[in-house]
């Protein structure tokens, strides 16, 4: 399988202290991803070390950098109602193009601007609000993934400059994802309106550098067959643009198939394995692999660490699909 060896310049490394008031400004951030840190960080137990990220041009990634949006977990505007922590976002579905490379476009229906949407984050038992505002000139609703009323189930259509308030509590713990669910769904999924809804346990996780990697499909020409792939919606963008990770930095990997039109896919990462934690389920991981195997909307939290620096890819082992955009490399930085 082809590489493209594209190495970047060996990056200043950042204590926690410096990366929380400086790095994270710098890769862009928002405060409610740094207020969501401050609230976690009291059940960490070690440093964390996040290599900086290089700088793309924002016209590069039409105004969406994916090298940001690993790690930007929004954990909403916290409030407090009748003793409770109540979590709450703002979604708006618009229509957009987006530049899936320098000869192709796509007309995508998103959230609030971008493809996957922002992935949300709470801790079990938060009530989570989600003010769901469609400008997308289209209806749209949105399917929440996990226990709740039938009344906040997303099946019915929210029509266009229409605003609607999805309440519920957050459970189980684990990693969920949210979409739109109006017929036909597979071509709502397919123009981009999914994301990720990552449900805490209460007594939280061991540290480790974590981010987000959603496996996505176009079909461009509109042919019911998907020609192009990504993760976390630019085809090959971690191939040009690799993702810096620390060397023997514990990764948390949060794995998503959003992948319409093709029944199944793999995730592998090469020259390691990596500890899996089934749809996030569980606290203690149920196997060690370097390949896993997941249908459409089918997730799980992947964990490993790289001994040695270098560069390493990644990809579904669908080799096809991993040529047509589907495919990345981390690398890793050496301690020294």
């Amino acid at each position: 399988m082809s590489s493209k060896s594209l190495f970047l310049k060996k990056p200043k490394i950042l204590n926690r202290r410096q990366f929380l008031k400086v790095g994270l400004g710098a890769v862009g951030l928002t405060t409610a991803t740094i207020a969501g840190l401050s609230v976690w960080q009291h059940q960490q137990k070690s440093v964390v070390r996040v290599p900086p990220l290089p700088k793309i041009p924002p016209d590069e990634v039409n105004g969406f950098n994916p090298l940001v949006f690993l790690r930007n977990f929004d954990y909403g505007t916290v409030k407090k109602e009748n003793g409770r922590t109540v979590r709450e976002f703002n979604f708006e579905a618009r229509t957009s193009e987006i530049k899936l490379n320098a000869a192709v476009s796509f007309a995508s229906w998103n959230i609030n601007g971008h493809v996957p949407g922002p992935t949300i984050r709470a801790k079990a038992g938060d009530r989570v609000r989600v003010i769901f505002n469609n400008v997308a000139g289209h209806s749209h609703s949105l399917h929440f993934h996990g226990i709740h009323a039938a009344e906040m189930d997303g099946i019915h259509p929210i029509r266009h400059k229409s605003t609607f308030i999805y309440e519920f509590d957050a459970e189980p713990f684990g990693v969920h994802l949210y979409h739109c669910h109006i017929s036909p769904v597979t071509r709502h999924v397919g123009k981009g309106l999914y994301g990720m809804f990552i449900i805490d346990p209460p007594q939280g996780r061991p540290s480790a550098d974590e981010m987000v990697l959603e496996m996505g499909g176009y079909d461009t020409n509109e042919d019911g067959r998907n020609e192009l792939y990504a993760f976390n919606g630019i085809p090959d963008f971690y191939m040009d643009h690799p993702i810096p990770i620390q060397q023997n930095q514990l990764i948390r990997l949060y794995v998503m198939n959003m992948v319409e039109l093709d029944p199944a896919l793999t995730f592998h990462i090469h020259a390691n394995m990596f500890r899996v934690y089934p749809t996030g389920r569980t606290l203690i991981p149920s196997w060690d692999t370097d390949v896993v195997t997941m249908g459409t909307a089918e997730r799980h939290i992947l964990e490993f660490s790289y001994r040695t620096p270098g560069m390493y890819m990644f990809h579904p082992h669908q080799d096809g699909i991993a040529e047509s955009g589907c495919m990345g490399q981390f690398q890793v930085v050496s301690n020294t």
